[in-house]
């Protein structure tokens, strides 16, 4: 079972879920145990096991990571409105452009959401259950794996922000950073088709 687990990782175009292992092993595989032996098995290889927004893939070991090292121009960059914008979405998410823009303070011009939806940072979440039904935006797994986070909740925090200098020590009382909310309350959710990971092979054989 470890070996079809490491052979599906592998071959897959994207990092793939425990369901989506399952999917393709026999009915009762233990995924969980394989995943766990895989990553025993892999710490101090090349290549490492790793886990990033619920989902598993192989990625090259971090005193390693020079080898990669490539310069070039890199024509996109985010701006300082796109950066404030997707730190406010993954903090305040679920969010509508309107409450954006009180946090921000100012007008948030289009091209800005367009550009981080585009680049796959932010995702259409629903829509708020509220008068003229407003859309909601949230971060997608693109942003978790670009910034390294396996989930939402590792964000820094108040601590973390004070430590690393990010954050007066004269801040009001009772300030708070904002926990991203899980609920959906107050929020219907778009109908978005399920995606089915994409694979550099196809595993299913017809006779």
């Amino acid at each position: 079972m470890e070996r079809r687990v490491e052979a599906l990782l592998f071959a897959a175009a994207a990092p793939l879920s425990a369901a989506d292992l399952a999917r393709r092993l026999p009915e009762g595989a233990d995924v969980g145990a394989a995943l766990m032996a895989l990553k025993d098995r892999y710490v101090d290889r090349g290549v490492r096991l790793e886990c990033v927004a619920d989902r598993w893939r192989f990625a090259t070991a971090p005193d390693l990571g020079f080898l990669m090292t490539e310069e070039r121009n890199e024509p996109r960059k985010l701006s300082r409105a796109a950066l404030e914008t997707l730190a406010i979405i993954a903090y305040h998410q679920p969010c509508t452009r309107a409450e954006i823009e009180s946090v921000r303070g100012v007008s948030l011009s289009k091209g800005t959401l367009d550009l981080l939806l585009e680049m796959g940072f932010v995702r259409l979440r629903g829509r708020r259950r509220t008068p003229g039904r407003p859309v909601t935006y949230g971060t997608a797994d693109r942003f978790l794996e670009h910034f390294g986070l396996a989930s939402l909740a590792d964000l820094p925090g108040l601590q973390d922000m004070k430590a690393a200098g990010l954050l007066d020590f004269a801040i009001p009382a009772g300030f708070e950073v904002p926990q991203p909310g899980a609920s959906e309350d107050g929020e219907d959710l778009l109908d978005l088709d399920d995606v089915a990971p994409e694979f550099a092979q196809d595993f299913v054989r017809e006779d």
